[in-house]
């Protein structure tokens, strides 16, 4: 029987997805379109809340796209699925958390998954490349995200000579979280999440729309699409039993109930 690309796993609000195809978690088609109709899911689930994309194994993390399945028939701009490469790239209205636990190797389209992901936590022994452009091809997600993410000079270096890069370097950048021994990671990948998990899902919401919709916007055009609860989360976060309960709570000294809704 052949072995699934991708298996989940759900411990109370948690979604954990781990991409599994050796030796190098790199995805093909069939791959994206699972992971997308994963993600579609967990979007669409309100009982979960958080997150989590991993991968199996201590050399890789996922080396992005499979060449090797191009070569077997998979076109470099075939049909991705829900979500498109990955499953969370394209992924409208995902508005809840999503933690990134990077093991060994990341580069081409697996840091673009990362990059996806809201926070990226990553093993001592994780390496960076954005390498596509030495097989011709451009970094196309990437090229749209690390300017905005990082200093513009530092993101062309990147993109522009598909340099390795260590966890020190992507720590100094921001670009992830936190550095953590390899036998630990997803500990503390959990660990986040558990935190996450018992937050205010609707302000998570709001938090993600906003920081969406904002970036093409002027601060003052986006400050007045919220006072004016023009943003479908931020209206129903005000309209909400958890606004009540949050304002509750922190008059009566206690730890809000979140209920999302």
């Amino acid at each position: 029987m052949k072995q699934a690309p991708v298996k989940t796993h759900i411990k109370g609000g948690i979604l954990e997805v781990t991409i599994d195809r050796p030796k190098a978690n790199a995805i093909d088609l069939e791959t994206s379109r699972l992971m997308g109709d994963i993600f579609m899911d967990f979007r669409d689930n309100p009982d979960l809340r958080v997150g989590i994309v991993r991968a199996e194994g201590e050399r890789f993390f996922c080396a992005g796209w499979d060449l090797k399945a191009s070569m077997d028939g998979d076109a470099v701009d075939g049909d991705y699925g829900i979500g498109g490469f990955g499953g969370i790239q394209e992924l409208g209205n995902l508005n809840k958390p999503l933690i990134c636990a990077v093991n060994g190797i990341c580069c081409g389209g697996g840091l673009e998954i990362a990059l996806s992901c809201d926070l990226i936590l990553a093993s001592a022994n994780a390496t960076f490349a954005l390498p596509e452009i030495r097989a011709g091809v451009v970094a196309d997600a990437a090229s749209v995200k690390l300017p905005k993410r990082i200093p513009y000079h530092v993101a062309m270096d990147l993109l522009l000579t598909g340099r390795w890069f260590d966890t020190d370097e992507a720590f100094r950048w921001g670009i992830v979280k936190e550095v953590v021994p390899f036998d630990q990671l997803r500990d503390k990948t959990w660990e986040l999440a558990r935190l996450l998990e018992a937050g205010p899902p609707l302000v998570y919401a709001a938090t993600k729309e906003i920081v969406r919709e904002a970036e093409n916007l002027r601060f003052q055009d986006a400050l007045n699409r919220i006072t004016k609860r023009q943003l479908v989360t931020v209206d129903k976060l005000y309209s909400s039993e958890d606004q009540k309960e949050g304002a509750r709570a922190f008059v009566e000294k206690r730890d809000p109930v979140w209920k999302g809704k």
